[in-house]
């Protein structure tokens, strides 16, 4: 089956009622057939659900099909995006590791490193996403993961996976991908040799700033590694986020489409006007990225990040005049949202760690949303 098809018709099987669309399990635990069925589950011996914090069909139906169109063998999914980071690092990493983190990624990321890894004895180097020499410098012998954004919030930087996967692996590290910007439908980290692609489904995979959910997809080997942490810990998805989040992924591909489409045109434009200093968008023919970009995704997204020539002071009258732009700090909403990072999503961050992460005061995103494009850049007021 093609993406679309599979987003579509993968579903939990039909009941005694034969629903056509499937239906929300809101319920707590499962009942047992009998002493056996119940030891059986939970000894690991059959398949079966016990208690929602373990499993769910809901939730399994939304699980099963990420997994099928990352291409990858399963999923855990989460509560929140930052769940599904926080559950990958606390179920590889040990004390006396070490991790290897883009400086590219997004502000709370980072607060997951400096409050709680390192308190735990994990050691973890920032690197510039773009100079692989640096990251060689870095590795040591207890270096076990590397992790990254690609496209990164807010910057838009644009990795190699191919290549990134071969570092890794010359250095028998496990390489994490968060590909929320992207989306199933544009980029499959894992087909070019990524080991973990993980999710915030309040984003895209929603699309509608509806709910908030998180998903990692992997290998069963690596799932099997995380699951325990995902059960116990209790960082799960509620049955009625997956059953809106399910939903939602029937129409993520031809949402897709309208958010790339526009993104392109409003980034051309941008691109051409005189009081605009640059702007990042990884379709642009004049990105320095452009041509891997091309490479590993279909399309460049709905995201824009750009800077106006005059500074934090053009920003905000920017942001003032707009009428139907949303100020918000969510993104991939059918509606265009525009940001100010540095006063909002990497707040707290330093100003030294934000220069780091190519975040300066005049930096704007824009989350382009399914508006009629003319309406978009009408509200642009440049």
């Amino acid at each position: 089956m093609k993406f679309e098809t599979k987003a579509i018709r993968l579903q939990t099987d039909r009941s005694q009622h034969h629903e056509h669309s499937t239906p929300i399990f809101a319920t707590s635990s499962f009942v047992f057939d009998d002493a056996e069925h119940m030891r059986a589950l939970f000894a690991n011996e059959a398949d079966g659900n016990i208690y929602s914090r373990f499993t769910n069909p809901s939730v399994r139906e939304f699980e099963n099909k990420m997994a099928a169109l990352e291409g990858g063998e399963d999923c855990i999914a989460t509560a929140t995006g930052m769940a599904a980071i926080f559950t990958t690092f606390a179920s590889l990493l040990s004390s006396g590791d070490h991790l290897l983190m883009s400086k590219a990624v997004f502000g709370s990321t980072f607060k997951i490193n400096d409050d709680y890894l390192r308190k735990w004895g994990i050691t973890y180097d920032y690197i510039d996403p773009l100079n692989m020499e640096q990251w060689m410098a870095l590795v040591k012998p207890n270096t076990k993961l590397l992790y990254l954004e690609t496209p990164s919030n807010p910057g838009l930087d644009i990795i190699d996976l191919e290549a990134t996967s071969a570092f890794c692996k010359k250095h028998d590290m496990l390489f994490i991908v968060d590909n929320c910007f992207a989306t199933p439908y544009l980029q499959q980290p894992l087909a070019f040799g990524a080991d973990i692609s993980i999710h915030s489904a309040t984003k895209y995979i929603d699309g509608q700033g509806r709910v908030m959910g998180g998903a990692i997809i992997s290998n069963k080997k690596i799932i099997e590694q995380i699951y325990p942490f995902m059960k116990n810990a209790g960082p799960s998805m509620s049955p009625f986020n997956a059953w809106v989040l399910s939903k939602s992924l029937e129409t993520l591909a031809i949402r897709m489409d309208r958010h790339c489409q526009n993104a392109l045109q409003i980034a051309t434009w941008l691109e051409s006007n005189s009081q605009v200093a640059y702007v990042n968008y990884p379709f642009l023919p004049s990105n320095t990225q452009y041509e891997i970009a091309t490479k590993q995704m279909k399309a460049g997204g709905g995201m824009i990040s750009f800077e106006l020539k005059g500074g934090i002071d053009a920003g905000r009258k920017l942001i003032d005049a707009r009428e139907m732009i949303s100020l918000s700090a969510n993104l991939g909403d059918t509606r265009t949202i525009i940001t100010h990072p540095a006063s909002s999503t990497h707040s707290k961050l330093t100003p030294e760690e934000r220069a780091a992460a190519g975040i300066t005061d005049g930096l704007i995103r824009l989350s382009v949303g399914l508006e009629h494009v003319d309406d978009i850049i009408a509200d642009l007021k440049l």
